[in-house]
């Protein structure tokens, strides 16, 4: 298949005010037009009132009937999507065992970073069946290959959406929709502040999802997931023990 080439595309993110998302829109608003979906804020009115190529959806990711109403707008414009990326995530490192860890955050981190996805892939289908060669982007995390011992509902989450992006790809073989996935490593954003080290930056791996989407890879693995893909191959019981203590 051709390469593609993201110009004059409508591209549509969720949670495009900070982090990655902030810097894909940077490396793509000259040349397309995008879609930001994302929580009500300053910086999301900022972007729609910045760019006039830039349209903001306010929506409570954490709520599915929230980005339901968002994904119904953005059909309701009678437009293509040629790109859906599913960015936004949250993570909370608490153990089970530990004082600290909070009943609710189970539900926001299932509805946020696996349900959110499910329902806008479903609702926003019609647009992107509007387009010549449309794309749904999921970024994952090294976390959905391995797991580490803290943040368990989100390594379970990012495992989830792997195993929901590999599923679509089969049910969308005969339809001209392709779905890619963006296996991230440590990457320097507010979520991982005083955690890892050897982090990459939000600029870098916009940089990689970027290229990865052109060349229609259907896995982006981006930094040090490379390395553990192949530690995976080699020894699966080593990757889960240097994963265990991530």
């Amino acid at each position: 298949m051709e390469p593609i080439q993201l110009k004059s595309k409508h591209i549509v993110l969720t949670g495009g005010t900070a982090g990655i998302g902030k810097e894909l829109i940077k490396q793509l608003y000259s040349k397309n037009s995008i879609s930001v979906i994302a929580r009500p804020s300053n910086r999301l009115d900022e972007l729609g009132r910045k760019f006039d190529n830039i349209r903001v959806y306010e929506a409570d990711l954490a709520k599915p009937e929230s980005v339901a109403e968002a994904a119904n707008k953005l059909v309701a414009r009678d437009e293509p999507i040629d790109v859906l990326i599913n960015n936004a995530a949250v993570q909370y490192t608490p153990h089970f065992l530990d004082n600290d860890f909070a009943l609710e955050t189970i539900e926001r981190e299932i509805d946020t970073n696996l349900t959110s996805p499910a329902v806008l892939i479903y609702l926003t289908l019609p647009a992107l069946l509007k387009s010549a060669s449309p794309v749904i982007v999921n970024v994952n995390s090294g976390l959905g290959l391995v797991p580490k011992s803290s943040s368990a509902v989100y390594c379970a989450t990012k495992g989830g959406l792997n195993i929901l992006s590999q599923a679509l790809a089969n049910q969308f073989e005969n339809c001209p929709i392709q779905i890619s996935q963006v296996f991230l490593p440590l990457v320097d954003t507010k979520m991982t502040e005083g955690r890892g080290s050897g982090k990459i930056s939000a600029t870098e791996a916009a940089s990689q999802i970027i290229y990865g989407i052109q060349k229609r890879q259907a896995e982006i693995n981006i930094g040090k997931v490379k390395l553990l893909r192949l530690i995976m191959r080699i020894s699966p019981s080593l990757a889960r023990s240097i994963m265990k203590k991530g």
